[in-house]
């Protein structure tokens, strides 16, 4: 009996070890792939942000055209810009990440086989994908910083001013990233790509606080309380809240409760599915 008990715990105590190497492993394929395709990362990281940052904050000061106005306007349109940008690149960073590549892994391919011949819980390999994720949005939104602060006609004021609620938001709102591109790599069918970046991407873009912050969608109260649902507004009002607080922004308690909310939501939503897709 004892000897029983002995085994249990012995195995109950390298399990963890167990998980960690597999987890080490999966991260070292991944990271030999990203390696491969790093012109493919840094084209996607950076193409949109770019052209953003260069034709509002760049091109329209040298032509007379003016943006934004009132307390964000007083700012400098660049400096309410740039978190709402770096909020693009980590986000869409994370996302196609996961959900371009699982599409196809759980399509025709069946690619995702090999992987969930691991020792593992098929979930771990979820996990996995979503950290490696999140570790490429926190990557593409330090590769994407230095651009936006060069490009801009005027100048960018950016200032931590809270360490705490920067370790809170920059990996939450990578996790969040990642979470989103787990569930919609679940969710949608390889043949929908295209529409997924049609129903999903461009709302969450155009309605998600990046070019404005939430607070001056006062004048419009049923639009300021309809982007609520969109997760890009808390984590372009979390990076405004960290990198320009002189800029009017959300409760970062609010912010930080929702970000790691929905990042819970998602998981249990898309591990459930990952499961149901590998397993069937």
């Amino acid at each position: 009996m004892s000897d029983t008990r002995s085994s249990t715990d012995a195995t109950a105590v390298a399990a963890p070890p167990g998980v960690l190497r597999v987890l080490h492993g999966l991260a070292l394929r991944d990271l030999r792939v990203l390696r491969r395709d790093w012109a493919e990362f840094l084209t996607r990281t950076l193409m949109q942000p770019l052209l953003f940052i260069f034709v509002f904050a760049f091109v329209f000061p040298r032509i007379g055209q003016t943006i934004g106005g009132g307390a964000a306007g007083d700012a400098g349109f660049a400096t309410v810009l740039v978190p709402g940008l770096i909020a693009i690149a980590v986000l869409f960073q994370g996302i196609t990440a996961i959900a371009l590549p699982l599409s196809t892994e759980l399509g025709g391919t069946r690619e995702i086989e090999d992987r969930i011949m691991a020792p593992v819980h098929v979930h771990v390999v979820a996990i996995e994908k979503v950290l490696f994720a999140a570790t490429q949005a926190i990557v593409a939104g330090l590769v994407v910083l230095p651009i936006l602060l060069l490009i801009p006609d005027t100048p960018v004021r950016l200032s931590v001013a809270d360490p705490v609620l920067a370790l809170l938001v920059i990996p939450g709102t990578a996790l969040l990233s990642g979470a989103i591109g787990l569930a919609l790599g679940v969710t949608v069918q390889p043949r929908q790509i295209g529409l997924m970046f049609s129903v999903v991407i461009l709302p969450l873009t155009f309605l998600g606080a990046v070019y404005y912050p939430w607070a001056s969608l006062e004048a419009i109260p049923w639009l300021q309380t309809l982007v609520l649902v969109n997760p890009l507004v808390y984590v372009s009002e979390g990076l405004r809240a960290v990198l320009t607080p002189d800029v009017p922004s959300m409760s970062p308690a609010v912010i930080v409760s929702v970000l790691y909310g929905y990042t819970a939501a998602l998981l249990v939503y898309a591990l459930r599915g990952f499961a149901r897709r590998t397993l069937s």
